[in-house]
């Protein structure tokens, strides 16, 4: 069994002269019990992401597989292509489709949400994409990891100040390859990218753990 993920920056591998910046896949295969195949890619949408990189994710897919499917950061600045009850919603359930073709468990991600506070509170980004997510596994069977949800709590745990941690933020001359200095309210430092990645993988653990009937197999699932 593989995992093989299909995302955008905040799933992908950063390139060396980005780190310590970094999407939460390159550090999913401690937390899992299988290889984990990471294609996603920065600024990827479903659209262009079905146009590149699909044909050679699905091609390696085999029964037994897990697909783990998350978009929406990008695909939410082409509303006209990609809307979230439409084109977006579209492609997912065709991603999905393909996936199960291939006999394997097909999991939809919302996604991570951006670090803005207003006062204590993070405020929501992304619009109708992570309700159309939410929607689209209950219509298609699909399990769901809700990665709008766990990364807003863990924002907002850590606090507004606790979270820059988190996040990608350097001070001018803090960081070799960030001298003129950083903000990135959207991508991790690899702090924030494992915390995320160690979810998933329980998540995942748990997902692995259900019957063909959506019923625990042996223990109880992990929330």
């Amino acid at each position: 069994m593989t995992y093989h993920l299909a995302g955008d920056s905040t799933v992908a591998a950063c390139p060396p002269e980005e780190h310590p910046m970094s999407g939460w896949g390159p550090h999913l295969a401690p937390h899992v019990d299988a290889p984990v195949r990471n294609l996603a890619f920065g600024g990827a949408t479903t659209e262009s992401f079905l146009a590149t990189s699909w044909s050679e994710l699905i091609g390696g897919v085999e029964a037994g597989d897990t697909v783990v499917i998350q978009f929406g950061h990008n695909d939410q600045k082409d509303p006209a292509l990609l809307d979230a009850r439409g084109g977006y919603t579209d492609r997912l359930r065709r991603m999905v489709a393909e996936a199960r073709e291939r006999g394997a468990t097909a999991v939809l991600c919302t996604s991570c949400e951006r670090r803005w506070f207003d006062g204590s509170r993070v405020t929501p980004t992304h619009g109708d994409y992570p309700n159309a997510v939410r929607d689209l596994a209950v219509e298609l069977g699909a399990p769901l990891i809700d990665l709008t949800a766990f990364t807003t709590w863990l924002y907002e745990d850590a606090g507004p100040d606790g979270s820059v941690a988190l996040l990608s933020h350097f001070a001018p001359g803090e960081h070799p390859h960030w001298t003129e200095g950083l903000a990135d309210d959207t991508h991790f430092h690899e702090r924030g990218a494992r915390r995320i990645a160690a979810y998933v993988g329980r998540q995942l653990r748990a997902i692995a753990r259900l019957d063909g009937d959506g019923q625990p197999r042996g223990s109880q699932l992990v929330h």
